[in-house]
């Protein structure tokens, strides 16, 4: 049986997630609700990414994605392509929780069957932008609001059916 993959990112209005290596904004709380969306499962994140968190989260198994041959790091996997990263996925228990960059997110937005996309009503300046997608081929079946954002549940129209 494949895992279901789903993808958690913060998006600015103007479709920013970063600014370099950085998140260009902070928000109180937001953090903490991720670490509870996340804890179990398997992370998959690009090589910049996990170098921006500087180390594995603990309580969740990491698959970094590199295209360098040579990189490794402590308490991670490290897989060459997005499949790669789900063939190692497959032997550990929890879904497959992709967090980024933008270059991961577009590679697995088409075999994605949910977005828990944390709405942030900001413009900032940036440099890595969420992928475009047609919000018609989703189905948005939860929201909540907090403090700075608004957490939206979207599910692929096509798993409803």
């Amino acid at each position: 049986m494949s895992k279901r993959i789903i993808l958690v990112a913060a998006v600015a209005r103007n479709g920013v997630i970063g600014n370099g290596s950085d998140i260009p904004w902070k928000i109180p709380g937001e953090q903490a609700e991720f670490k509870a969306l996340t804890m179990g499962h398997v992370l998959v994140m690009g090589r910049t990414t996990y170098e921006s968190i500087g180390r594995p989260l603990p309580g969740r198994t990491t698959i970094v994605l590199t295209r360098d041959r040579s990189w490794s790091a402590d308490g991670v996997l490290v897989a060459h392509s997005f499949l790669d990263a789900l063939g190692k996925a497959a032997s550990y228990d929890g879904e497959v929780i992709v967090v980024g960059g933008a270059q991961v997110y577009a590679e697995a937005l088409p075999l994605a069957a949910e977005q828990i996309i944390s709405e942030v009503p900001l413009e900032p300046e940036g440099d890595v932008f969420y992928p475009d997608f047609d919000r018609n081929a989703w189905l948005e079946t939860d929201r909540e609001h907090f403090d700075g954002y608004e957490r939206v549940w979207l599910e692929r129209a096509a798993n409803r059916l």
